[in-house]
Parts: structure tokens; sequence; C-alpha cells
């Protein structure tokens, strides 16, 4: 399962040839490593940001991949290099395009802790929490006049331990001389206004929130049309209470404030 990689839309169009480096040449790398010595199967973590803003939702896996910044150029390039590899080999290839990836682990063993240098270009979730932590002094909404509802962008957030779930279906039907590619999402998109209020709920912080212009290299909606992996995978999205998701990720920010530098509580 090849999972490494830089994934920040907004620090991608900041330093496209790192993301390019870090994303394409070394997809290139691990497919000749594999190569080299006789594995057979890849799982590849791969992003619905390869279809850049399509005119159509739900987006499916026949719509048209046109991304529209240096990170979804660097996945569909990696996808491209695989799909040409596999032509020629017999080797089991799942490509897995994930939506707006949330939470954390139920058993509070594992959350997202990115860099500290990386919260001016962080996700969502992120930037919520950093702001109910007293991180940051408020949450910054980058963008309130894009064609939704409200005017904030709109994504389909899929809880990672319905990722992880994904995944092993994905490996459990990976067969040789085939590649399966699936959308991994839950084929409902939330506004970025209507994730804060959630996040809100979650946290029970009353985050300010300050409303600026659009960040570069976005796009106004994105979601999911899940069918083909709940027909081929038996996957469904299990775990969509987007409060409760951010709810379990609240529970590990707190216990982990240092990221994964914070020392474990003795017994």
């Amino acid at each position: 399962m090849h999972f490494a990689a830089v994934a920040y839309v907004g620090e991608s169009t900041l330093e496209p040839l790192r993301y390019y480096h870090n994303i394409t040449s070394n997809t290139l790398v691990v497919l000749e490593a594999m190569a080299a010595h006789g594995v057979k199967t890849l799982i590849y973590s791969s992003t619905c940001a390869t279809y850049g803003e399509p005119d159509k939702m739900p987006i499916t896996e026949e719509t048209p991949q046109v991304p529209i910044n240096p990170y979804g150029k660097a996945k569909k390039m990696a996808e491209d290099i695989i799909l040409d590899f596999s032509k020629n080999s017999d080797m089991a290839v799942m490509i897995l395009r994930y939506f707006n990836v949330i939470g954390s682990d139920p058993d509070g063993r594992l959350g997202e802790a990115p860099r500290p240098e990386l919260r001016e270009h962080g996700r969502i979730s992120g930037a919520c929490f950093d702001a109910a932590r007293g991180i940051i002094t408020g949450l910054k909404v980058k963008g309130t006049d894009y064609k939704t509802a409200d005017g904030t962008c709109v994504r389909d957030y899929i809880d990672v331990t319905d990722l992880v779930d994904a995944h092993v279906k994905a490996l459990e039907k990976a067969q040789p001389k085939k590649v399966g590619i699936y959308n991994v999402g839950t084929g409902r998109g939330r506004s970025v206004k209507e994730f804060v209020e959630a996040c809100k709920k979650a946290t029970g912080v009353d985050i300010k929130v300050d409303y600026l212009p659009r960040r570069p290299g976005d796009y106004a909606e994105v979601y999911s049309d899940p069918t083909k992996i709940g027909l081929e995978l038996n996957w469904t999205a299990k775990y969509t209470d987007l409060q409760e998701s951010l709810r379990m990720a609240w529970r590990w920010q707190k216990a982990h404030r240092n990221g994964y530098g914070t020392v474990a509580a003795s017994a």
C-alpha cells in the first residue's frame, strides 16, 4: 500500500516542484523497487483532486480528470505511470481516489498531527481544532463567493475508519493483471460553514471565524458517487455523522497537544 505523499493543495501551489518530485517521481521509484523485488500487488492512495472542478456532480470514476493544482496534477501523473506499467505486468492494482478525510482512530491511538508550518495551508478540521485550542486566534475561512448554497466550498468528508475499511476490501479483491479504480467518499457534500458549525458542537467551543478571499487552486464543489466501490468491493461509508467524526478527532487532539511528541500518561 503506497500512502506516502505531501498532501496540501495550498502548499502545492507555492512549491510545485516539491510536489511533483515527492508524489510523481517517488511513485516511479516505488514501482521500480516493486518490479525488482517481485512485489505483485499495489494499492495506491490517490485523490479526488485529480478530477479538478467537473461540470457535473456527483463525480464518478468516468468523470474526466482535469486537475487544477499541482497536488492533483502530480497524483494524476502518478496514476498514469502506474497504469502504463500495469499494461505489461501481472501486477494487481487498485487505485483509491479519496475525498476529504476526517476523524481519527476510535481507540484513540492515531490522529492527525501535521507539521506546524503547514497550519496556514491546513485542512479545515485541523484549523478548527487549532482555533478551539487557542493555538490560533480564530478560524480563517477562505472563500465565501463560490457558486454554492452558502458561498463556501462544498466537500465530501470521509471518516478515516471507513477509509481503512476500503483499503482492506481493495486488498482482498485485488486480482493479477487487473486494475480497479474507485472513488472513496460518502456521496454527500457538506459546506465549509456546515463543517464549522459541526466542529463548534463537537468541541464545545464557539470558534471565532474570519472570512477571507479564496485561496489559489481551490474549487467550489466536489462530492463522490460511491456506487462502483459499493457494487464491486461491497464497501459503503458507515461513519457519516460529521459531528461524531469531529468529536473523535477532537478527543485525540486534546490528549495529544504536542502531536506524537506527547508523553502518554502513566497508569
